[in-house]
């Protein structure tokens, strides 16, 4: 692996971080680092020794968004590409980690901006830097949302915040991110990546089965009726009764140990 990689990923306690790597140009997402992206997101929902992921971004920004000197550069020339991008590299980046059969850890270490903060958003956890802020800027190139941030970002601050900040393109500081529920844990720059780390292999260590089940009746009670929503947990719970996590959690309450789960 090479400094000029645009997408660095590193394991460590089952837990793979995934670096958006060009830092000149604030992480801007490139047609190669896009690819690249949904390529190692599939590998790791795919590979079973993987059992957290964090995404992050190299230098001082987590990620820009797309990256427009390429993309005008692509039309100028008469590439039609650039028009396909949302459809064919957006919608399953963010449907591959909504998805994720494991958490995903957003440690947002500078300004997100576009799909950048999208991606974010998208995530399950989200610990941003001092330095961090996200920014829904597409009103001001007279577009609108993409990579899933009209589903994601009321989720999670709510429809009249989301439109506030997608309607007015208003930077919102780490800060006032906490404040609204944007990201649940605002830390010192320095202290990111560590405190990103031992949150995923903390979850790496637990009932990963377990998690993804979570997550998939999460998703589905956010557009369900009561009805349903108790249905898919009822289905749920059926499931994971009969994991050897749970046996395993319940054998170590009686015997008074800490569980050692296996993700399965």
């Amino acid at each position: 692996m090479t400094t000029e990689d645009v997408l660095l990923t590193a394991d460590a306690d089952g837990v793979r971080t995934l670096t958006l790597n060009r830092p000149k140009a604030y992480n801007s997402l490139t047609v190669e680092l896009k690819e690249r992206l949904l390529a190692a997101l599939r590998a790791a929902a795919a590979d079973d020794g993987v059992r957290a992921v964090v995404i992050t971004g190299s230098g001082k920004a987590f990620c820009a968004g797309q990256d427009l000197k390429e993309h005008v550069g692509l039309l100028q020339a008469g590439d039609s590409a650039p028009l396909q991008t949302v459809s064919k590299h957006y919608n399953p980046i963010v449907r591959t980690i909504v998805e994720m059969p494991k958490p995903v850890i957003a440690a947002v270490n500078g300004p997100a901006a576009g799909a950048g903060a999208a991606f974010a958003y998208a995530s399950d956890l989200r610990i941003a830097a001092s330095s961090a802020n996200f920014l829904m800027a597409f009103a001001n190139v007279g577009l609108g949302p993409d990579s899933g941030a009209s589903w994601s970002l009321q989720r999670l601050i709510g429809y009249g915040r989301a439109a506030e900040l997608m309607l007015l393109a208003r930077t919102v500081d780490a800060d006032e991110a906490l404040r609204l529920g944007l990201v649940g844990e605002v830390v010192p720059d320095e202290e990111l990546a560590a405190r990103a780390q031992k949150i995923a292999a903390k979850l790496a260590n637990g009932p990963t089965v377990a998690y993804a089940k979570i997550k998939s009746t999460l998703s589905a009670a956010a557009e369900s009726t009561l009805e349903e929503a108790l249905a898919a947990e009822d289905a749920a719970q059926s499931a994971l009764g009969a994991t050897a996590d749970h046996a395993e959690a319940v054998e170590a309450f009686v015997t008074k140990r800490k569980p050692v789960f296996q993700g399965k």
